[in-house]
């Protein structure tokens, strides 16, 4: 690698992007015209396709369906559709994903599998008595725990289903003058007969795609079919209120992002990197350094293309919910793990970052039921750009420094354990990148919390009343500022100061993810979920205990080993 020039870098990176995009790219065939067909759900217009993907997920827990383990994946848009064409056909399917093994028991059913046919679910009397338990705990006003959580989740899922199978979920018709739009169900007398040519293009599609002796010019026949029927429907919706429906560009986009999973392609990048840096750290040699700053750039420029299409789409800054704060936190330590790693060279920075940014992207991806990534509209208090930009952005930009801070004590942690005296020059590289990922934490974190104060003066009428969310931020920046200080003052050396950017994180943790999925308290409530406690709880468990072995290796060592930490 070493004689590699850059030139030949540059066509291994043209190379990657030609193909993750191309990968990522479905290319539009016939019958795809329905993935296009605007839908207004959840308070914004949006594509079919996107509703389609949001709806299954919601039921069966993924965005493609499998009848069976060995039978192929088929697409959101055409399950849903025939939940409405042909709801029967579904009574005995296994649809309906339910994991929470105590909701399973009381509906006796076996906890081996994860999904069950509404039959199994709704049919029971045991269904009822889950439905008035969780009425009761409604009434009572107290926080769902996750046993109610996965009931209201049953509940959800029944509903759904049979407002989707009555024709009442999907909005596909604008009304002029007015924000509402009309259901299937709702359709004018005039208006059936071009829905009416959909359903039967749907059903005509489908059929060719499982007659086996059916060719695919006769396929692509009746796909050209639907397309017609739905550009007819559109074309009719659209003279109804032009200005709702002029989003065509942003349909498409939204589609294009659905294909494309650019946060994905940019860990996949991300991936390949450490891997890199890996070799290259463990090796000692700076050889491949150039490869590996490549596969970051990539990854962060698809990273930073993922947030400005959500941007585009939605209309504001992507941190509103959970799932944007933990990408853009991704985004943000590998943005400060680059800097910090072109000012000290030490290449362990850079790995950290990528990372830490692969494993938050990876989370992001791989939890849809706990981190949601769909677009929804702002919550009245959050309805300011300035004001997200300003104080949310800032806040969690901090955390993604505090984030590669937690990373770089991990790498430090597992080099104290392995030979503190052999890797002194590596464990002194390591401890300069925590202090100043911290320092950069601190940077943000403190004006992050002034500013919110005064958005909270704004909004409630009070610049600081102690809520869980603001007190909890502020026990994080205490916590940080306390062990700089530490370290300034030569209370922290080396393995206290790496040990300190593993446990001090637990405070960004908690009030990160705590306050919003574990106490779900205060008036920040637009930011509360459920889901991934047990997860969370276990990931920080084992880091404490990490940094406890670690300390009792560091402390039985021989003195003159220590003088090295």
């Amino acid at each position: 690698m070493t004689n590699m020039k850059p030139f030949a870098f540059g066509k291994i990176a043209f190379a990657f992007i030609f193909v993750i995009l191309f990968s990522g790219l479905s290319f539009a065939k016939p019958g795809d015209e329905i993935k296009y067909l605007p839908v207004q759900d959840a308070g914004r217009i949006k594509p079919f396709d996107t509703f389609a993907k949001e709806t299954l997920e919601l039921v069966y827990g993924k965005k493609t369906y499998k009848a069976q383990d060995d039978s192929p994946s088929i697409e959101a848009h055409w399950i849903v559709l025939t939940w409405m064409l042909s709801p029967e056909s579904w009574v005995n399917r296994p649809l309906f994903e339910v994991r929470n093994k105590e909701v399973l028991a009381k509906l006796k059913l076996s906890d081996s599998q994860k999904h069950f046919s509404g039959q199994d679910l709704f049919k029971a009397s045991e269904f009822q008595n889950l439905m008035q338990e969780l009425t009761n705990k409604r009434e009572s006003k107290e926080k769902l725990d996750p046993y109610f959580q996965a009931i209201q989740r049953l509940e959800n899922q029944f509903i759904i289903f049979q407002e989707m199978a009555a024709g009442n979920l999907l909005k596909v018709y604008p009304v002029p003058d007015k924000d509402t739009w009309l259901s299937v169900a709702e359709l004018p007398q005039d208006l059936q007969p071009a829905f009416y040519d959909i359903s039967k293009s749907i059903a005509g599609y489908l059929g060719q795609t499982t007659d086996p002796n059916g060719s695919q010019q006769t396929l692509a026949a009746e796909g050209e079919n639907l397309d017609k029927a739905v550009l007819h429907f559109k074309e009719l919706a659209r003279k109804s209120a032009p200005d709702k429906y002029n989003v065509d560009q942003k349909i498409k986009t939204e589609v294009a992002y659905n294909s494309w999973h650019p946060f994905r392609l940019a860990y996949i990048a991300y991936l390949i990197a450490a891997l890199i840096l890996l070799f290259v750290w463990i090796k000692g040699t700076k050889s491949g350094m150039a490869a590996a700053w490549v596969f970051v750039v990539i990854g962060f420029i698809l990273h930073t293309f993922g947030f400005g299409i959500r941007i585009y789409l939605a209309g504001r800054p992507p941190v509103s919910n959970m799932y944007e704060t933990v990408v853009w936190a991704s985004w943000g330590a590998i943005l400060f793990s680059a800097i910090l790693e072109y000012l000290y060279r030490f290449r362990v920075i850079l790995l950290a970052g990528t990372l830490c940014g692969l494993f938050a992207l990876i989370v992001a991806d791989f939890a849809p039921a706990v981190l949601d990534p769909s677009l929804q509209p702002l919550e009245a208090v959050l309805r300011s750009n300035y004001w997200l930009v300003v104080h949310v952005m800032t806040i969690c930009i901090s955390y993604a420094a505090f984030l590669l801070a937690f990373g770089l004590g991990d790498l430090g942690l597992i080099y104290f354990v392995i030979n503190e005296e052999k890797h002194a020059e590596k464990i002194q590289q390591i401890t300069t990148g925590v202090y100043r990922a911290m320092q950069i934490g601190v940077a943000f974190l403190a004006p992050g919390i002034i500013l919110g104060g005064v958005w909270a003066d704004y909004s409630w009428g009070r610049f600081w009343g102690w809520d869980p969310k603001e007190t909890w931020a502020l026990i994080a920046l205490l916590g940080y500022i306390v062990v700089l200080h530490a370290r300034l003052v030569g209370w922290l050396k080396n393995f206290g100061m790496i040990a300190s950017g593993v446990i001090t994180f637990s405070l960004v943790v908690m009030a990160w993810y705590g306050v919003n999925f574990v106490l779900g308290a205060g008036l920040h409530s637009y930011g509360f979920g459920a889901g991934g406690v047990e997860y969370v709880s276990a990931v920080v468990g084992l880091h404490i205990l990490f940094c406890a072995y670690a300390y009792i290796i560091h402390r039985n060592r021989k003195p003159s080993d220590k003088k090295a930490a």
